[in-house]
């Protein structure tokens, strides 16, 4: 008993000798700063400025099918002007290259349209474009999806994350499933578009919820820069409007 008493005197005497001539060998670092937490939503417009003023001035397009009624801009299809190829009111006041993009849009039934962005026109035709293109259709089977126009076509499908290369879009992860996105759209009203492009990253975002996003090192076909249109497309009768059309240049 009275070596395990003595053990035991031993060892905390070792303890209190090593915590007195222990000493830092480095200095401490100064204390962290306070935590911060990420802002609540906010849909903001600052920074942004209108490239729709409810006239059609710097926009270019086929008046047959583009016209502007109470500050909305529409285009329309009708049985008696049925496109042949695609057509778009093309935005001729800038060539945007990082920006964000905001605009509201409502759709009938069987229309079919887009948001096109960093696009070239077509050589030999007119009103007619090649690019990114954020998607809007009225059965809400391709909305909120980045398909590039006359180019590689279905670069993320609504709900992906892609990542772009010389082979082509893979998926890396996933935003929800395309009919739980497709809830938060409305089919018969306006809905809120809002697009984030920045270098090789484009986020497409309806109605606050992220619908794709693309992560593009394709070098060979991505484009920096170009030109912003919306569209009719070819098929049935259709009717797209937009309004409060907003865009924010980004450093």
């Amino acid at each position: 008993m009275r070596s395990i008493v003595l053990l035991a005197i031993t060892f905390t005497t070792a303890l209190s000798a090593m915590s007195q001539t222990t000493t830092q060998p480095y200095p401490f670092a100064p204390p962290p700063p306070p935590q911060t937490y990420p802002h609540p939503l906010v849909d903001t417009e600052e920074g942004f400025q209108p490239i729709f003023d409810g006239t059609l001035k710097n926009w270019d397009g086929d008046s047959q099918y583009w016209r502007v009624e109470d500050h909305i801009l529409i285009g329309e299809v009708t049985l008696n002007n049925l496109l042949k190829q695609n057509s778009f009111l093309i935005y001729r006041g800038s060539t945007p290259k990082d920006f964000e993009l905001k605009a509201d849009f409502r759709i009938s039934d069987h229309g079919n349209s887009g948001i096109n962005y960093r696009s070239v026109e077509i050589p030999g035709t007119k009103w007619l474009l090649r690019g990114y293109q954020a998607d809007i259709d009225g059965a809400n089977k391709y909305a909120g999806q980045n398909y590039e126009e006359r180019g590689r076509t279905f670069l993320a499908m609504r709900g992906q994350v892609t990542h772009v290369d010389a082979i082509g879009p893979t998926v890396i992860a996933t935003l929800g499933t395309p009919d739980e996105l497709k809830a938060f759209i409305d089919s018969s009203g306006w809905n809120h578009y809002h697009l984030i492009v920045r270098g090789n990253l484009l986020i497409h975002i309806l109605n606050g919820h992220i619908m794709s996003e693309v992560i593009d090192d394709d070098t060979a076909n991505r484009k920096f820069e170009g030109l912003i249109g919306v569209q009719v497309h070819v098929g049935p009768p259709m009717k797209i409007e937009y309004r409060s059309i907003l865009l924010k240049p980004l450093p």
